[in-house]
């Protein structure tokens, strides 16, 4: 399976007593299909599915392929504690019909890297779907490294993996190293550098309420090759990209964004908050600035 273009890790709407707004959820995938994202992941990080039951998780595969019927990639994220689980989900996704599966380090154990292949490789064998590998270390405490990435390579599902350690020798390491795994940006403050280094695809948060501009600096780097106006085009991200990956309040930020679309998309599950007045109004200015920048560079202005 390739992979190319922006792909949305969906986010969950909640109601106020926290139950799912499968009607928002329609509404959202219907924006983001308008839009022309190329894929829609559910179950990432941005999902929350973290927050969820295993029931909920189920529901929601079965709902989001009904909701899409094809016209896009479809990925759904096996990430659980424990590998019988994430096996489940695995076996769930391909009983949905799923493209491929989005595959991650089971958070807390911290397992080796020869352990943590053994787990990718038995959702492997359970699914046989293509798989994108999830290095997230920030969150699972473990990187997949050269002896995980040697270990997984024995099976040709594995054929991507999105990077977001925030390492930009992962990067150098992944596209000269690994060329047989597409390379696809899960650091969103280093789009450019991956589109740099071959990268054909990304994972983007943001474009779950800002589509259209990930997908502009997707279509300069990946498909023209103008890095000039990719430079421009990063540069007016890169605000907002500091709010989502530095200011500790990601799925918050994620979910207030929505709200500037029309799409509410309530509250975070628990642990996690709402934003306060004063963080909404510092994200509502640079999205806003971010904007009117990108308004401009589309006119051709500041060339």
């Amino acid at each position: 399976m390739k992979f190319e273009g922006i792909y949305t890790p969906v986010i969950t709407p909640y109601r106020d007593d926290f139950s799912i707004d499968y009607d928002r959820l329609a509404e959202v995938i219907e924006f983001l299909l308008d839009a022309g994202v190329h894929g829609l992941i559910c179950a990432g990080t941005t999902g929350e599915y973290y927050a969820q039951s295993m029931d909920e998780r189920f529901e929601m595969m079965k709902f989001m392929h009904q909701q899409i019927r094809g016209r896009c990639s479809y990925i759904v994220g096996t990430g659980a504690f424990r590998t019988e689980e994430s096996i489940e989900y695995a076996k769930a996704a391909v009983a949905v019909g799923a493209d491929a599966l989005l595959v991650a380090t089971p958070p807390y154990s911290l397992p080796t890297e020869h352990e943590n292949a053994l787990h990718a490789l038995a959702i492997d064998r359970a699914a046989n779907l293509p798989i994108m590998l999830y290095n997230y270390p920030g969150r699972m405490g473990a990187m997949m490294g050269e002896e995980f990435l040697d270990h997984v390579g024995r099976s040709a599902n594995f054929c991507a993996i999105k990077e977001s350690s925030g390492d930009p020798n992962r990067i150098h390491l992944l596209a000269n190293n690994y060329p047989q795994i597409q390379m696809s940006c899960g650091m969103d403050d280093q789009a450019l550098e991956f589109f740099a280094w071959g990268a054909r695809s990304w994972v983007c948060a943001g474009s779950n309420f800002a589509p259209e501009i990930h997908i502009a600096l997707y279509q300069a780097c990946a498909v023209e090759g103008d890095f000039d106006k990719g430079r421009r085009i990063m540069s007016a991200m890169l605000p907002l990209m500091a709010v989502l990956e530095q200011g500790g309040k990601f799925v918050q930020c994620v979910k207030h964004g929505m709200s500037a679309r029309n799409l509410p998309a309530g509250p975070p599950r628990k642990p996690l908050q709402p934003l306060n007045e004063d963080d909404m109004r510092s994200l509502e200015q640079v999205i806003g600035v971010m904007n009117t920048t990108f308004a401009e560079i589309k006119e051709g202005k500041g060339q």
